[in-house]
């Protein structure tokens, strides 16, 4: 094509192919490099104007890839000017310190690059694993640190001219993985396990648990997440496992009896002590416990207990009864749950400082009108969720009289419910950066990402444009034409 289009062209004949420029070609490594960094900080800057003073919420994941580095990704959730709810993924950074001080720098310093204010921020969402706790327990962490000796030891050694320098020379490496031990003897533990009544047991008793959890856990995935109807999920679920635990042992051990009986699995006389094995010791019986009693109270109420901790770890009660606030806002059943007095009990206890007191009175007048209008309204009667409900605000002009509702609408929408965007974001580096493409830097692998992730925000940039911002990037010896 490039060929059949030259022919008509004398100008083209001289400027590709053979005749073209050797050093205009823009395909070395680092011209790719600064071509993608052009459009990441295109997709970047684009996230920002859609933002523009709205208020956002910040969530906040940690993993390791596959060099041992450990990343944390920035996803923005916020509501643009027409109404829709977004969540989107803004940046990669490499931390190699997660306590709360180092956190915290980090993140300001994203925000403060992209001129984000942190007064506009209205809620923070992280994943709760242990190193964004600040604990000082994962390998990327020493590996970071040996890392860092390894580069110091090296240019100590350069300048004592003990270590030659050139292309590829003193590169850093990676510490191997640990390999699996042992496999013979864990072949045999799992052979054993497999036609044990303990492993059955224990099965099913996952099964049974994961079950009630998963419609939760499949509603905190979507992307366009409704706060309100996730959080119904949390109080079902947390329902669901109490009942299991009051009721459900019975139909749990009958279910397990009966599938051991199938397969030909011993079942053991429950009504027998119950003994207990210590390391390099032989068994002892445990004074007036039974087998039952061991796997009634020890296993299935203890699994079961500690999920509930779980759950209210995750869902605190503060959390819960900002939601239980903003669901007398949701539109569904024609308005049913809506209620003046909890609206302005939620902008008191938790947007003080989004409304002042003057707007608080007017606020009072306005969900009065809202209340009689909405319900009857042709369009906004049909809505079912609260970000249908500020799309239409928007559509139909309604958000400019309501405005202080609107404003209360938004803010509730920027709350934080999970950080699936997040683990998105690392299901697509693990694409990325691989084994044979471990050595990426950490620049290149943010601004991979954003492109990647935020393809339909990159999709929207022509050609012209970012060839004018790699033009004027710096002076070079040959311009495109």
């Amino acid at each position: 094509m490039v060929k059949a289009f030259a022919s008509y062209n004398d100008d083209v004949t001289r400027t590709v192919l053979e005749n073209a420029p050797k050093n205009a070609k823009y395909t070395s490594p680092q011209i790719q490099k600064e071509i993608l960094h052009i459009l990441s900080r295109k997709v970047r800057s684009k996230i920002r104007e859609d933002i523009g003073d709205a208020k956002f919420c910040i969530l906040v994941n940690e993993a390791r890839d596959e060099s041992k580095r450990e990343q944390m990704a920035l996803v923005l959730r916020y509501v643009e000017k027409d109404g829709f709810l977004q969540e989107r993924f803004f940046d990669l950074v490499h931390v190699k310190d997660t306590t709360s001080l180092n956190l915290k720098k980090d993140l300001c310093a994203v925000l403060s690059h992209y001129n984000l204010d942190v007064h506009n921020l209205r809620g923070q969402g992280y994943d709760g694993a242990s190193n964004m706790r600040s604990e000082w327990n994962a390998s990327c962490k020493r590996t970071d640190e040996l890392h860092y000796a390894q580069v110091m030891e090296i240019a100590h050694l350069i300048d004592l001219d003990e270590l030659e320098t050139g292309q590829r020379a003193n590169q850093i490496g990676n510490l191997q993985r640990p390999g699996g031990t042992r496999w013979s003897s864990h072949f045999d533990s799992v052979c054993s396990l497999i036609r044990s009544f303990q492993f059955v047991f224990i099965l099913h008793l996952i099964k049974d648990i994961m079950g009630v959890a998963n419609i939760l856990c499949r509603a905190l995935q979507q992307k366009d997440q409704d706060i309100v109807t996730a959080m119904q999920l949390v109080s079902s679920t947390k329902q669901i496992i109490l009942k299991l635990k009051e009721n459900g042992w019975n139909k749990l051990l009958d279910i397990i009896k009966s599938f051991c009986e199938c397969h030909n699995i011993n079942v053991p006389d429950l009504s027998v002590p119950y003994t207990k094995k210590i390391k390099g010791q032989s068994r002892h019986p445990q004074e007036n416990i039974t087998l039952e009693h061991h796997y009634r109270i020890d296993i299935f109420y203890g699994t079961i207990d500690s999920q509930l901790p779980e759950l209210n770890n995750r869902f605190i009660e503060k959390a819960m009864k900002l939601v239980t606030l903003s669901s007398a806002l949701d539109p569904r059943d024609g308005y049913k749950l809506f209620n003046v007095e909890d609206i302005c009990t939620l902008v008191d206890e938790f947007y003080p400082q989004d409304f002042t007191d003057q707007e608080k009175i007017i606020l009072t007048f306005q969900l009065q009108h809202y209340e009689v209008e909405m319900p009857v309204h042709s369009y906004l009667k049909i809505m079912s969720t609260i970000s249908e409900l500020c799309r239409g605000l928007v559509e139909i002009k309604k958000s400019k009289i309501y405005f202080l509702i609107d404003r209360l609408i938004r803010l509730v929408l920027t709350l934080p419910v999970s950080t699936t965007t997040t683990e998105r974001a690392f299901s697509t580096m693990k694409l990325v950066k691989t084994q044979l493409r471990n050595r990426m830097e950490n620049e290149f692998l943010a601004n991979y990402l954003s492109v990647s992730i935020e393809k339909e925000i990159a999709e929207t940039f022509s050609t012209d444009s970012i060839i004018d911002d790699f033009s004027s990037l710096k002076d070079r010896r040959a311009q495109l034409l």
